[in-house]
């Protein structure tokens, strides 16, 4: 998934990853492509997690990581680095996800049950502030539960703000019509993330 995220990402862009799978996509760059990859703790220009052994504990993301620092990688303060996302300088994000709606409606933070732990972090910030927005999550829950749905039943993070759903299962736009297929992982059919899917699925355009 964190593969497929990178491929889709255009040449320079800045790019702010969410906690858990999204971490995975900064081992990802494309031949001759360049990511700046930004982090809400402070640091622009993140590389890759490092090999064991190499961590420095003064040098970690916003989910309290190892990372590690590119050539010419700067550090700011918390506040500077919200303000490049509120102030629209962030061209892409990759968050995980509870629900997604098939309107791009998304619930990444809290299932609102009494006994949650709310976890909303910087993710409202970054869903009004960065331009495009891409999530990554296994397409249903450990109890089988579709994540990706007709409405969301969970508290929303933001409306109408997903352009593209990667999971273990498909690749699926968020379009006007709804959810729309637009890549199978292998061996996967379209009949089954028709039935995992919470709401209709388009098929994909034909080329």
């Amino acid at each position: 998934m964190a593969e497929l995220v990178a491929a889709d990402i255009p040449d320079g862009s800045y790019v702010n990853l969410g906690i858990g799978i999204p971490e995975l996509v900064a081992k990802f760059v494309p031949e001759g492509r360049e990511f700046i990859y930004h982090t809400e703790n402070g640091l622009l220009g993140m590389g890759p997690a490092p090999t064991p052994g190499q961590e420095d504990p003064e040098l970690i993301n916003a989910g309290k990581k190892a990372v590690t620092a590119n050539p010419g990688a700067s550090y700011f303060h918390h506040a500077d680095s919200f303000a490049m996302i509120r102030g629209g300088h962030i061209d892409v994000c990759v968050l995980g996800a509870m629900q997604v709606s098939s309107d791009g409606d998304l619930a990444n933070w809290s299932t609102g049950a009494p006994d949650a732990i709310p976890a909303v972090g910087g993710a409202m910030d970054l869903i009004a502030g960065v331009k495009t927005i891409f999530v990554t999550t296994q397409h249903t829950t450990k109890t089988g539960l579709a994540k990706l749905v007709r409405k969301c039943s969970y508290p929303l993070t933001g409306q109408k703000v997903v352009s593209r759903v990667y999971s273990d299962l498909a690749i699926i736009d968020i379009t006007p019509e709804g959810f729309r297929l637009l890549k199978l992982a292998p061996g996967v059919t379209f009949q089954e993330v028709c039935e995992k899917t919470d709401a209709p699925l388009l098929p994909a355009n034909e080329s």
